[in-house]
């Protein structure tokens, strides 16, 4: 277990310190039921608006959550300026957790994410959205497809034992800094598991349930989402392969 961690478990058994980053466009429908399914034990919700047109953030910041505001739409963009808040405050997180704003994820499960962190000092947990734990439907075949051949190529490649590319993860603080994340847009997941990979940084998965979101989704339920998100996840792959 990393030294902060280490020594603020072993001397008072706290929990420690968690923020949540959930990037959010257009999530009016689902971002209430995400924060208030979200662990007491966290100690801040960040919910960064990318430039929604309905009331996404007003109804977040009523849950409770700190709303920000990013105007470059993008996934990548998104994420930065929730860790460029978190930067900026005296407190810093041991953990950090993203999270979808669309509700296909299960937030109490947040909790079984992070333990590999703190009982086994890993350095990032994916959550991984195995058949057997997901909903018919919640993922669209070229999800599927695209998962597989992500991870296929990361094991090829680097023998990577990763099984998808999901957006329900934990990572440490210090080791999120460290990877000096750059992607603004859809390889915003796979650029971490990469860098991690590079690293030597310590990684498991976790089962988790995921269900069909609400709302239609702004990558895989559209053509040109499908298309760039699939662009992005690739050239990130063959970059760090050929490098």
């Amino acid at each position: 277990m990393s030294k902060q961690l280490d020594s603020k478990n072993s001397q008072t058994n706290e929990m420690p310190l968690i923020k949540v980053i959930i990037p959010a466009y257009n999530e009016a429908d689902a971002i209430g039921n995400v924060i208030a399914d979200i662990p007491s034990s966290v100690s801040e919700i960040i919910v960064v608006d990318n430039d929604s047109s309905d009331q996404t953030s007003a109804i977040a910041e009523k849950a409770g959550a700190t709303v920000l505001f990013e105007k470059n739409k993008g996934y990548g963009f998104a994420c930065l300026k929730g860790m460029e808040h978190i930067a900026q405050q005296k407190a810093l997180p041991d953990i950090v957790v993203f999270l979808d704003g669309d509700y296909s994820d299960y937030p109490e499960e947040l909790t079984k994410i992070i333990q590999p962190i703190v009982k086994s000092d890993i350095d990032l947990v994916i959550g991984a959205r195995s058949a057997a734990y997901r909903e018919k439907g919640a993922m669209t075949p070229q999800q599927v497809f695209g998962n597989w051949l992500a991870t296929s190529l990361m094991h090829l490649f680097f023998n990577a034992k990763f099984t998808d590319l999901g957006p329900f993860r934990a990572i440490k603080y210090d080791k999120l800094l460290a990877l000096q994340m750059q992607d603004k847009t859809y390889g915003w997941t796979v650029e971490m598991q990469l860098k991690v990979l590079k690293a030597k940084m310590k990684y498991t998965e976790v089962p988790v349930n995921y269900r069909n979101r609400i709302g239609v989704s702004k990558v895989s339920g559209t053509l040109k989402g499908t298309i760039m998100a699939g662009y992005k996840i690739l050239s990130w792959i063959f970059r760090y392969s050929f490098k």
